[in-house]
């Protein structure tokens, strides 16, 4: 007995032969050329090497250098605020980057005079403050005082006196303690005031004070006009005597 369905098989297997042999006969797609290699990158120059520049590097430490022949320097028991250690150094201490000192003792000076000279052969020029710290221990010290001057103006030191020993060490701490200090905490700060600066003026007179300032200003109501003013108008002025007012006539009427 013959399937029912074996018609349908039959069509759907020929059309599937045929589906075949249709894409046997298609032509095959050529495969792809290979990618062409790759040249290498020309090579860079290598850029020319800076060479860093030198820069002078500040010393960072806090501390005081002494020279190891100041051991038994009783001032060295009066620096106490900052630290201090030997060093092998030219000068007597090291207080900053570009500030040294020299110690002399008046009273080793009168003995061996030429002690401090053969000390300044050696002190090169690399210290822009270069101190000359003298204890003052003798009661004739007028003329030792006067020819270290003439040696201080000469070999470009600053003559620094002290009287005692803890003296000569706070000399030493406080240089070291505003060597980065701005030199605008010691200027001076001029007033912007037109009132203040007329009376900073004014002061400058020997014995005239604020007080007598703002009361000369108030009399006359300019400064030209208490410039101007007659001796005997200025006496009137409260506070104002006779020996007071020869001293501002003396002032205001000496030439430029």
């Amino acid at each position: 007995m013959d399937n029912d369905y074996g018609d349908a098989h039959d069509a759907d297997l020929a059309a599937a032969l045929e589906a075949a042999e249709r894409a046997q006969a298609r032509p095959t797609a050529a495969p792809a050329p290979p990618a062409p290699p790759q040249r290498p990158a020309p090579a860079v120059a290598n850029p020319p090497i800076q060479q860093p520049v030198p820069q002078k590097l500040r010393p960072a430490g806090s501390s005081i250098i002494v020279n190891t022949r100041q051991k038994g320097n009783p001032i060295l028991t009066y620096i106490k605020n900052v630290p201090w250690e030997y060093g092998d150094i030219v000068p007597d201490y090291l207080v900053g980057a570009s500030a040294c000192a020299l110690f002399l003792s008046l009273k080793y000076h009168r003995l061996h005079p030429e002690y401090l000279y053969t000390r300044l052969k050696p002190l090169t020029n690399t210290h822009t403050l270069r101190l000359l710290l003298v204890l003052v221990d003798i009661d004739t010290h007028a003329d030792p005082l006067r020819e270290l001057t003439r040696t201080c103006l000469l070999h470009n030191l600053t003559l620094l006196l002290s009287w005692s020993a803890p003296e000569a060490g706070r000399y030493l701490e406080t240089y070291k303690m505003y060597e980065h200090a701005s030199p605008a905490a010691i200027m001076e700060r001029a007033s912007d005031d037109p009132a203040t600066r007329v009376v900073e003026v004014l002061t400058q007179v020997r014995s005239v004070n604020r007080t007598d300032a703002v009361a000369l200003v108030s009399n006359f109501g300019t400064v030209r006009g208490a410039v101007n003013a007659q001796g005997e108008e200025v006496v009137m002025v409260q506070g104002w005597g006779q020996r007071k007012v020869e001293r501002w006539e003396k002032a205001v009427g000496a030439p430029f």
